[in-house]
Parts: structure tokens; C-alpha cells; sequence
């Protein structure tokens, strides 16, 4: 079989604050437009990846990464950050927790999810998420 695959990807460093969590999001729907793919869930995922890592990755003077790749019919968000000693896992929060839903989230919304851990000190969070070719 000679089918031609199309492989795109975009990739930037951002601060672990909040204000770099919501360009992280922005600027991945804005490059998902470009690419012709939809926004969702991929614009939550990246809104829950990049909140998680400027929350619970944080290290000071040191930024997060978000990458995005497509490779055929699959979308890769991955969130990298220097807390690779902290590897995520989706917890059950309280009812009336108002945090500690995020992982949950991208569960819900991705095809598939995961970590990668390094090199060190990082570890890669990322989702898949099928798309239209």
C-alpha cells in the first residue's frame, strides 16, 4: 500500500502559571483551526494537561512544554514539565471538591492517555484523541 501520511506538529515553552496554562490552550486552538481539525475535546484536553502541569508540575523558572502532533487520524497533545518525581494518576474527589477533576476529564475525552516519565527531571503526560482524516 502507497498512502501518503501526513504528519504535522507544533510545539512551545510556557510558564507553569496559570496565564500559561490559558495560552496553552489558546494558542492549541488556534493551530488546531489552522490544521482544519475540531476543537473539541482536544481544546479541554490541552486545558486540563496544561493546568495540571503549571499546578502540580511547577518549578520555578523552569517551563512546560506543549506539543502537538498529527500523525494519519490521531491527534497527540503531550504536556511536559520538570516534576518528574510527581507521576499523575486520576483520583475520586469529594462532591463538593472544587479541584481534582482534571485527569478525570481527559479519561472521559481522549482515545487513549498516559505518562511518560524523563529523560529527568521531566515526565510527559499526553492524549490521543482520533481525528478526521
Amino acid at each position: 500500500m502507497n498512502q501518503e501520511t501526513t504528519i504535522r506538529n507544533a510545539s512551545l515553552l510556557l510558564s507553569p502559571t496559570s496565564r500559561g496554562a490559558r495560552l496553552a490552550r489558546l494558542l492549541a486552538t488556534e493551530q488546531l483551526r489552522a490544521w482544519g481539525l475540531p476543537l473539541d475535546p482536544a481544546e479541554q484536553i490541552v486545558a486540563e494537561l496544561a493546568t495540571n502541569a503549571a499546578t502540580h508540575g511547577r518549578v520555578p523558572g523552569r517551563d512546560f512544554r506543549l506539543t502537538l502532533y498529527v500523525v494519519g487520524g490521531t491527534l497527540r497533545i503531550e504536556v511536559t514539565d520538570t516534576r518528574g518525581d510527581r507521576l499523575p494518576h486520576p483520583t475520586q474527589p469529594a462532591p463538593d471538591a472544587t479541584t481534582g477533576r482534571g485527569l478525570l476529564v481527559v479519561e472521559a475525552l481522549a482515545d487513549r492517555w498516559g505518562v511518560t516519565p524523563g529523560p529527568h527531571p521531566r515526565k510527559t503526560v499526553w492524549a490521543e484523541v482520533d481525528v478526521p482524516r
